[in-house]
Order: C-alpha cells, then sequence, then structure tokens
C-alpha cells in the first residue's frame, strides 16, 4: 500500500516495483477507482458474461483477469464502496474470482498494489472502509513523503523535466539561471511532482534565454521550514541545517563533490568529514 499526497509518484513508484520484480514480463495494469462510476467499477474489475446485463453484448475480462502473473495497481482504493470493497476482500482472500453473471470460479495469481491520498484510519472509523480490507491490503506499507519533505530532490527532479521536455519545446533552452534554482528549491510545490513537472515544462516554453530564469518559473516567495520539536536545541538544528544544506548543494551540483564543496564554501575533505559524519551517501 502506497500513502502519499497527490503527485507524488505513487504510480510511478507502483511501476518501478513491478520493473523490478520477477513479474516485469508480465502485464502491469492499472485502474482509477475514484474515476469510474459505482456502477461501472465492479464489471471493470471483475469483468462480466455476456448477456449479464443490458448491453453485455460479449464475455469481457476485468482488470483483475488481465492482471494474472503480473501487477494489479489499485490507484484510489479509498474510493471504491463498501458493496464492493466485500467481493474485493474475497478476492485477496481466496484469490479466484467471478465475472458478473458468471458461476465459474477464476483463479488469478496477480501482486496487488495500492495507493491513496486518503486518511484511511479516518475512513475506518467512520465504517466508510472495512477494517480487515485494510489489513489485508497493508501487509507492506509505504509512506511517501511530499516534494516539500525532501530537499534537493526539487532540483534533481527539475532538471530531469527540462532535459525531457526542451529539446522538442525550447531546444535553446539549456539549463537553470542560478535565481530559479534558488526558486525551485525554495518552492513550497503543494502539488507535489506533478505541479513541479507542469511548471518546468511552462517554463521551458515560456523562456527566451538558454537559461530558464525565475521570471520564467512564475515562482512566489520560499517555502517557511517547519519547528520541530528540536528546534531549540542548537545541536540539533545545525545538524539539521548542514544536512539539508549539503543535500542542496550536491543535488544543484549534479553529485559533483568538489563543485558542491565550493557551494558550500569548505572544502572537499571538510564535505568527505560530513558525509561520514551525517550517514549520508554522496
Amino acid at each position: 500500500m502506497l500513502l502519499g499526497a497527490s503527485g507524488t509518484g505513487k504510480e510511478l513508484l507502483a511501476r518501478g516495483l513491478h520493473e523490478a520484480s520477477g513479474r516485469r514480463d508480465a502485464a502491469f495494469v492499472a485502474i482509477n477507482c475514484a474515476a469510474i462510476p459505482e456502477n461501472l467499477l465492479e464489471s471493470e474489475l471483475f469483468g462480466h458474461e455476456k448477456g449479464a446485463f443490458t448491453g453485455a453484448v460479449k464475455t469481457t475480462e476485468g482488470k483483475i483477469e488481465l492482471a494474472h502473473g503480473g501487477t494489479l495497481f489499485l490507484d484510489e482504493v479509498g474510493d471504491i464502496p463498501l458493496p464492493l470493497q466485500v467481493k474485493l476482500l474475497r478476492f485477496l482472500q481466496e484469490r479466484t474470482i467471478e465475472r458478473i453473471g458468471g458461476r465459474k470460479a477464476i483463479a488469478v495469481d496477480t501482486r496487488i498494489v495500492c495507493a491513496t491520498h486518503r486518511d484511511l484510519d479516518a475512513m475506518i472509523a467512520e465504517q466508510s472502509f472495512r477494517d480487515d480490507l485494510y489489513y489485508r491490503l497493508a501487509e507492506m506499507v509505504v509512506n511517501i513523503p511530499s516534494l516539500a519533505e525532501r530537499p534537493g530532490d526539487a532540483v534533481l527532479l527539475a532538471r530531469h523535466f527540462l532535459h525531457q521536455y526542451a529539446p522538442a519545446m525550447n531546444p535553446g533552452v539549456r539549463g537553470f539561471a542560478p535565481d530559479a534554482l534558488q526558486a525551485i528549491d525554495e518552492g513550497r510545490w503543494p502539488g507535489n511532482v506533478r505541479e513541479l513537472e507542469n511548471r518546468i515544462k511552462r517554463a521551458a516554453i515560456m523562456a527566451d534565454g538558454k537559461l530558464v530564469t525565475r521570471g520564467d518559473l512564475d515562482l512566489a516567495g520560499g517555502r517557511d521550514d517547519g519547528e520541530g520539536e528540536d528546534y531549540l536545541n542548537l545541536r540539533a538544528a545545525r545538524e539539521a541545517a548542514d544536512r539539508v544544506a549539503i543535500r542542496r548543494a550536491i543535488m544543484q551540483s549534479e553529485g559533483n563533490i568538489s563543485s558542491a564543496a565550493k557551494l558550500l564554501g569548505i572544502s572537499r575533505p571538510t564535505l568527505y568529514d560530513l558525509l561520514k559524519q551525517y550517514r549520508m551517501q554522496a
């Protein structure tokens, strides 16, 4: 189960799990449970037999059946209606399905990866999500942090998106100006990676010169760093600040330790010592 805010890359992580597994040569089947009307979702998941209902002119396999041997990704699983949750739970327990209008049990071997941005614990308390289904799905839970909680990642991702979109949209653009990198690094990014990607795509189109500027990004001021429980502890505060600065310098220098040390105003050996002290990878 992948938990995280919208735009943090839950489906991308699900695809990564699939590609890194022994099921990579089979199908990766994704379904957005929030995007399909409730009266159609059961048919989409479980399929139906010919004549099962008006308009069922042929037998159709559902998404679960199509994912046999591979991975089934249930996006926005928190939006599955309660009656259908019971049927999904039975599938997870028995690993067999019955198409709508069918009487034959069909065995399905698939990995289940699900995702939601909703608070399932609160939904369970409200009895809008079954706790037995939650415990079935939550054998392994991955919490995906927001982009604002990942210092340095915004710059790294921004470089990736610029290299991806600029050649086709504005071939003259070669990189980011220093003020643009600072704006990206300090951005709040409430829409997370999805917002960042769209912003970089637009900036690549709007840029007049070889470098994307802060003005091209149309970004407001930087984010406010929250005060954690250790904010009055000078040693903890200094270490936290060091870690953030080191991550950002390494990301902005694209992993070059000498350049990162220069950005930080320290020597290369000192930076290596800090990386070792804070158990950070270069």
